[in-house]
């Protein structure tokens, strides 16, 4: 398997190999022009978000500034709001589906380390080298139809948030969360049900 093709699969993977800086060099070169845009330059914004990322509906904004690691795994339904100061790490996919709110300072993570520090650091890693030393993988998150996640909540690599459901702000996600759930804390946990996505939906 490619480097690539382990990082997608959720495996350990050399997290700089070339494909992968390759892959941030050019987040870095969009996100400098994206982040220096004025507010009403609409146009020119959603031009290079199709440019920077995986997929995108209509309708879609994210305000400024906004970070990203590759930008090319993060693909967005239609209808999406993504408030200021959100930093998406998208080592492997992150999937938000429509109708979504994302608020200012929400943090979706993909990439993780081992637990253990034997399996953490990279084997034959040699403390004299200027070399990275830490062994990465990344697993996929979903957000899906109808969410709302509040200010300042972080969303851990795994875990989907089904449809309709709200995280409060400051929550952190370390496990999934079921569709029309309305989920706060730290871990954030399930405090009551709320609407059903798809009567609302129907209705509408």
């Amino acid at each position: 398997m490619t480097e690539l093709e382990k990082c997608m699969a959720g495996e350990l993977y050399d997290c700089h190999a070339k494909i992968f800086l390759e892959f941030k060099q050019t987040a870095r070169e969009l996100l400098a022009k994206y982040n220096s845009l004025p507010y009403d330059q609409k146009k020119e914004k959603s031009a290079l978000l199709k440019e920077l990322l995986g997929g995108m509906g209509t309708n879609v904004s994210i305000a400024l500034p906004f970070l990203c690691d590759y930008g090319r795994n993060i693909y967005l339904g239609s209808n999406v709001s993504i408030n200021m100061n959100c930093t998406f790490v998208d080592c492997n996919q992150i999937v938000i589906g429509s109708n979504v709110l994302i608020a200012s300072n929400v943090q979706i993570y993909t990439a993780s380390h081992p637990v253990e520090l034997s399996e953490r650091l990279t084997p034959g890693w040699n403390p004299e080298k200027e070399e990275y030393f830490c062994r990465t993988y990344a697993l996929p998150v979903r957000i899906e139809d109808g969410c709302w996640l509040g200010g300042g909540v972080i969303v851990l690599p795994g875990v989907t948030i089904g449809k309709g459901s709200v995280i409060g702000a400051g929550s952190v996600v370390t496990k999934d969360i079921p569709p029309n759930s309305l989920g706060v804390g730290n871990p954030c946990r399930v405090i009551r049900k709320i609407n059903d996505y798809s009567d609302c939906c129907q209705k509408k």
